[in-house]
């Protein structure tokens, strides 16, 4: 089997930090760097930054948040990069953490690398290359299933993983705070969503189904194939929203991002992982899925549906807000706007079918 490894970029000129600065910080951490680094940067994310440093025998890999302005919980990397290290002995496919750094005077934000997993990421369409027929296309898709499984079976009373979240009480928390993101994330023609928040207040469950650790942002993109068998995933990726909590809100969440075959021409348009292929599981598969390996009531899933796209929909508008404040000049962030008005109609879609 070829190997497709993730293919880093050039450096965009706003996302450009001070390379001798970082190299200096790192070779007195990390032993055995040799030489200077060159710096590309990986295109996938929305949010927080992600680079290659290629020095001459290793290669490591810098996360760090975007300029301009954020969420008020958002994009701390000296949490995510705790989460990693306690987590790690617990789910072997959180990738090692080499180092943290929160001296502003290096590039003027906290960052930490990490250990680089060689291996294949998925994007928006399957590569030919992976040679996987409609039956691997599925046993990738449950494998995908299986990891999320795995995490959420992990025993949280570990000292070490004790601290993660607040646990119980977490869906209601939840529900409050991506409201007032919502609100707080409004621009000149935004759609209030008066309605869909309202109904998402007055149906939301009375009290979690469990406490687990929970990704929170459990895609295709977040996880690393084995470069000789796409069927074995390495690595997930991304821990920035990870903590304590009900394990259908993960679901959910995951789920916002699942594009099928059958889904209409917009929603077709915004899909960044190749769940429309032959083989891939459907949204109420998944589900199901999900119930008959965890025993867990799936049957009245309809919230953490609306919730998950709701949830999304915060997420583009705050992008948006940032690009239309001329905090970042990417332009893919310019028709986030409409994406987001669009995420509030789906919101509707799914609300009615509830009955």
């Amino acid at each position: 089997m070829t190997s497709i490894p993730d293919q880093a970029r050039a450096v965009r000129e706003e996302d450009v930090f001070d390379v001798a600065r970082v190299d200096a910080f790192l070779k007195q951490h990390i032993d055995g760097l040799e030489g200077a680094p060159t710096v590309k940067q990986f295109p996938g994310g929305a949010s927080n930054l992600t680079y290659l440093l290629s020095y001459a025998d290793r290669e490591l890999v810098l996360r760090r948040p975007p300029r301009g302005a954020k969420a008020k919980s958002a994009h701390d990397m000296l949490r995510e990069a705790r989460v990693m290290h306690a987590l790690k002995p617990s789910y072997p496919y959180v990738p090692a953490i080499l180092a943290r750094c929160d001296d502003a005077q290096v590039i003027g934000q906290d960052f930490y690398v990490m250990e680089r997993l060689a291996g294949t990421i998925l994007r928006r369409d399957l590569p030919p290359e992976l040679g996987l027929d409609r039956d691997g296309v599925r046993r990738l898709c449950v494998g995908f299933v299986d990891r999320l499984i795995d995490l959420h079976r992990v025993d949280t009373q570990q000292p070490a993983l004790r601290e993660l979240g607040k646990g119980e009480g977490y869906i209601a928390r939840q529900v409050a705070g991506w409201i007032e993101r919502w609100r707080q994330a409004a621009t000149d023609g935004s759609d209030p969503c008066d309605d869909v928040i309202a109904w998402l207040d007055a149906n939301q469950p009375t009290r979690d189904n469990a406490s687990c650790v929970i990704h929170n942002d459990y895609r295709f993109d977040n996880v690393v194939l084995a470069p000789e068998n796409p069927l074995d995933i390495i690595g997930v990726l991304d821990w920035e929203m990870a903590t304590v909590g009900d394990p259908l809100m993960d679901l959910g969440g995951s789920l916002a991002y699942w594009v099928q075959a059958d889904d209409d021409k917009v929603f077709q348009s915004f899909r960044r992982q190749p769940t429309h292929e032959a083989g891939m599981l459907t949204r109420a598969e998944v589900v199901a899925y999900y119930g008959e390996r965890t025993g867990m009531d799936v049957s009245r899933f309809g919230f953490y549906e609306v919730f998950g796209l709701f949830r999304l929909m915060v997420i583009i508008q705050q992008i948006y807000r940032r690009y239309a404040l001329g905090q970042t000049t990417n332009p893919q962030f310019a028709g986030f706007g409409d994406a987001a008005r669009y995420m509030g109609m789906r919101c509707r879609r799914l609300i009615a079918a509830e009955g």
